[in-house]
């Protein structure tokens, strides 16, 4: 068994404002921890892996095929394969998940801060 704790986890700014981190990984799904800061921006993308998540806490504006959709604290979601979606923070509060993702990934091909 593994055994992580989100506040050993390190989030890597993978875009301004927009921290990933990895909390678990198997042979067939990847859990990451996000936090997206006030203002920021997760850019609009897409990818093969299903993706489901949980807000933790604060607010995010999910951004789906031009659609908004209001996810608060407590709220659960799901992308399917190939779904193109981003996120806004418009809140003065970081907005902080957990996301699933299999297959497993592990950089995201969105990433724009790059070291």
């Amino acid at each position: 068994m593994d055994h992580i704790q989100t506040a050993d986890v390190t989030a890597e700014e993978v875009a301004d404002g927009v921290y990933l981190g990895d909390l678990s990984m198997g042979d067939r799904a990847s859990m990451k921890y996000w936090r997206i800061e006030p203002g920021a921006t997760l850019p609009a993308h897409e990818h093969d892996n299903e993706q489901i998540g949980y807000v933790l806490s604060g607010t995010l504006i999910a951004i789906v095929e031009g659609d908004e959709v209001v996810l608060e604290e407590g709220d659960a979601y799901r992308f399917p394969s190939n779904e193109y979606h981003g996120a806004e923070n418009r809140r003065d509060e970081p907005a902080i998940g957990l996301g699933v993702l299999a297959p497993p990934r592990q950089q995201p091909d969105w990433r724009t801060n790059v070291d």
